[in-house]
């Protein structure tokens, strides 16, 4: 399991880990299309994203926020 801080995180490990080991045949279509969005900064969605992550694995986003209230006198 590997864990990244954000999902934008994960996706730019799998462009360089898991898309450039895809064959020319796999990368056609919406992975193209999706690494060109991110590489030249044209914009993708989270959900893209996710979505894609999600073809090669197991996806788990949470989100934590932790709030300490200050106490006026």
């Amino acid at each position: 399991m590997m864990k990244f801080t954000s999902v934008e995180d994960a996706f730019k490990w799998w462009i360089d880990n898991i898309y450039k080991s895809l064959s020319p045949e796999e990368k056609k279509g919406k992975y193209t299309t999706a690494w060109r969005d991110y590489t030249h900064n044209l914009g993708i969605a989270e959900k893209r994203m996710k979505q894609i992550l999600s073809e090669f694995g197991v996806v788990e986003v949470k989100t934590e926020v932790t709030y300490s209230p200050t106490i006026k006198k």
